[in-house]
């Protein structure tokens, strides 16, 4: 089993930066692919982006690229989501996933195994 614990979110003024952070304990993440993911309210769960078990590959939603960034760091066992550039259509829940080896490719909120509580990302115009 992985926990998966989320932190960072909050609100910002349109422009700004949050980083969120995804802690797993229980078992290590790194034989796990690790994606965030988002669900504004009334909306449905949406892809963000992955990254791969070593972090040499990533997989973004065109909506947030050149805006986001996904790191890990294995050794502290977190996950990492950097965004800039907020804007308000970005406010919503977002949430990690942790899937067993799978590959960045994969979009699919229920191929993966592993979820965290979500966090409130809120930006104002």
């Amino acid at each position: 089993q992985v926990q998966l614990v989320e932190s960072g979110g909050g609100l910002v003024q349109a422009g700004g930066s949050l980083r969120l952070s995804c802690a797993a304990s229980g078992r290590t993440l790194s034989t796990h692919t690790v994606a965030w993911f988002r669900q504004a309210p009334g909306k449905e769960r949406d892809f963000i982006v992955a990254i791969s078990r070593t972090g040499d590959s990533t997989n973004y939603a065109d909506f947030v690229k050149g805006r986001f960034t996904i790191s890990r760091d294995n050794a502290k066992n977190t996950v990492y989501l950097q965004m800039n550039s907020l804007k308000p259509e970005d406010t919503a829940v977002y949430y990690c996933a942790a899937g067993f080896a799978l590959s960045v490719r994969t979009t699919t909120s229920s191929t993966y195994n592993y979820w965290g509580q979500g966090t409130q990302v809120t930006v104002s115009s």
